[in-house]
């Protein structure tokens, strides 16, 4: 597997949610760059090509669907999975984002590590 095929995106305005998630992926041999707003993460688009991104919803700068939306713009083939503790997957707006193809999963805050894994296995068959 190359550095690309492991270069994962975190965006979350909770340096310590950047923290935990980062620490799950490396434990799996991934790599992960971190963003604490919108406007971060899509310049870390500008220069890198990464295989999935873990969005949180609520940031300060924008909403995570919106910024899935600019991030599927600059790479159609971003694997894109949602975290929150504002709602559940079965949540009408996130059944949409998931039916649209916006997003690959949604896992809720708080969550176990599994959870984790399990959303990057599962955004494989994603697109």
């Amino acid at each position: 597997m190359t550095q690309e095929n492991k270069l994962f995106l975190i965006v979350d305005d909770e340096p310590d949610m950047c923290w935990i998630l980062e620490n799950v992926l490396s434990r799996k041999a991934y790599v992960a760059m971190k963003a604490t707003s919108g406007l971060e993460a899509m310049k870390l688009m500008e220069n890198h090509k990464f295989k999935m991104a873990f969005l949180d919803l609520k940031l300060h700068d924008m909403e995570g669907f919106e910024l899935a939306r600019r991030l599927k713009r600059a790479d159609s083939n971003l694997r894109v999975v949602m975290v929150s503790g504002f709602c559940y997957k079965d949540d009408p707006i996130v059944q949409k984002a998931l039916a649209e193809g916006l997003i690959c999963d949604f896992v809720p805050k708080p969550f176990f590590h599994s959870d984790i894994i399990k959303s990057i296995e599962s955004a494989r068959s994603c697109g």
